[in-house]
This record gives structure tokens, C-alpha cells and sequence, in this order.
């Protein structure tokens, strides 16, 4: 598939760090399956992994993190 971004690049598997901010909280969550552009890096994330990633960040924002940094293990 061509990137939805650069319109360019294509898309292969690879992994990821996402990083989600909420007001001065950021959670970086590492490791993250996703299809990967391999000409610009833009990145598509299923909707699986993209629950999982809400419910991290969720999680370490509910519990006051600062910053905290992750490594999402996939099943």
C-alpha cells in the first residue's frame, strides 16, 4: 500500500515508539507493531494495538506518571 502521508514510500512491517502526551504527562510506549513507510517512517497501527497502547497510556496517566516509557508486549 502506498503511504498515506508521503504518498511515496510503502508500508512493512516494523515496530515503533509512540509517544502520547496529555498536558505536561508523557507516556512512551516501545516496541509497537506496526506497518512502517519506508520512505518517510509514517506509521499504521491496528486497532488491537491501538487499545492496547490507549489503555498504557491511560493506566500511567490515571496513576500520575510524569513520564513513563513502556514496552508493549504483543501476544
Amino acid at each position: 500500500m502506498t503511504c498515506l502521508l508521503c504518498k511515496f514510500g510503502t508500508y512493512a512491517p516494523g515496530k515503533v515508539t509512540v509517544k502520547i502526551e496529555r498536558g505536561a504527562a508523557i507516556v512512551l510506549i516501545k516496541e509497537v507493531p506496526a506497518e512502517v513507510c519506508d520512505t518517510c517512517g509514517n506509521y499504521l497501527v491496528n486497532q488491537k494495538i491501538t487499545r492496547e497502547i490507549l489503555e498504557i497510556a491511560n493506566n500511567a496517566f490515571d496513576n500520575g506518571a510524569e513520564l513513563e516509557i513502556r514496552t508493549l508486549i504483543a501476544a
